[in-house]
């Protein structure tokens, strides 16, 4: 089924009458946390639970539900060279890409339109210095009910305008769908890794409307806590305490790279018998 005759033809007669949703409106107008979330290192999608990785799916497409994401892009900035050994925080960052968060270490200017590191050039390979960052969270198709993953998109799955519908960057999706008058907690959403990019970079598609039960199951996982923290760009004060519960793992300056696991906890007993029935083209480290 195309993208157009799912719109146009495959509607289920329970969405006929519900209307966009506060979410897909943010979406679809603007750009993230949890200690659950998915990978594109190495161009392979990886499930990352409190930083281990259980399992990862060498297959070039993977189908979600998006259930929540941040209505504006962030931006991360660091001063120095990224060092695998160190899980520390950017030294400025913003959560609504327009000013600097309270909590930033070293903050460049008092607005991010105005920052020397919003500047092209000002990073490695003529780039920004000060990164876009838009983080989503997802729930896998076959598992609407189950675990919520935070993933987090770098400018070159975020935006754009893609001539092939089927091979969309993020905001172009998001103003697609809304568009149609649907809401995207309502699709099963292919996210693809563009083959065609030298750094990972993911497209994005709709596959099919959820069934009612579904979309209910994906509402409410919507409006679950892991949900908003995992979509949510947050770093603690650079004197919090270690200990602290960050939202989402550290992020690190390049987008074509990831942060370093945590070493010091395990992953939760129950994540691969959860994700058992859905993961058949998975496959774990230990196979």
């Amino acid at each position: 089924m195309s993208e157009l005759t799912l719109f146009q033809q495959g509607l289920p007669d329970y969405l006929k009458d519900v209307q966009l949703d506060e979410m897909t409106k943010a979406l679809a107008g603007g750009g993230g946390g949890g200690s659950k979330r998915i990978s594109m290192r190495g161009g392979v999608f990886r499930l990352i639970v409190n930083g281990e990785e259980i399992a990862k799916n060498e297959s070039r497409g993977m189908n979600v539900v998006i259930v929540n994401g941040a209505p504006k892009v962030g931006r991360t900035y660091y001063a120095g060279a990224y060092d695998p050994k160190k899980s520390a925080p950017p030294d400025c960052w913003s959560a609504d890409g327009e000013k600097p968060h309270e909590n930033s270490a070293n903050p460049q200017s008092k607005n991010c339109a105005d920052c020397p590191q919003n500047i092209k050039g000002s990073g490695a390979g003529g780039g920004r210095a000060c990164r876009f960052k838009q983080r989503l969270a997802v729930v896998l198709e076959g598992d609407v009910g189950g675990d919520v993953y935070g993933i987090e998109l770098p400018a070159t799955s975020i935006f754009g305008n893609s001539t092939d519908l089927n091979k969309m960057p993020f905001q172009q999706y998001a103003k697609y769908v809304g568009a149609q008058g649907k809401n995207i907690n309502t699709l099963v959403t292919e996210m693809r890794l563009d083959s065609d990019s030298d750094t990972p970079k993911l497209t994005f598609k709709p596959v099919k409307f959820l069934s009612q039960e579904d979309w209910q199951r994906a509402t409410a996982k919507g409006n679950s806590p892991e949900a908003k923290q995992a979509s949510s760009l947050y770093f603690p004060k650079p004197d919090a305490d270690a200990d602290k519960d960050e939202p989402f793992e550290t992020a690190k300056p390049e987008a074509t790279e990831e942060p370093k696991k945590r070493a010091s906890k395990k992953a939760e007993p129950t994540a691969k018998q959860d994700l058992g029935s859905i993961m058949n083209n998975w496959v774990t480290d230990d196979e």
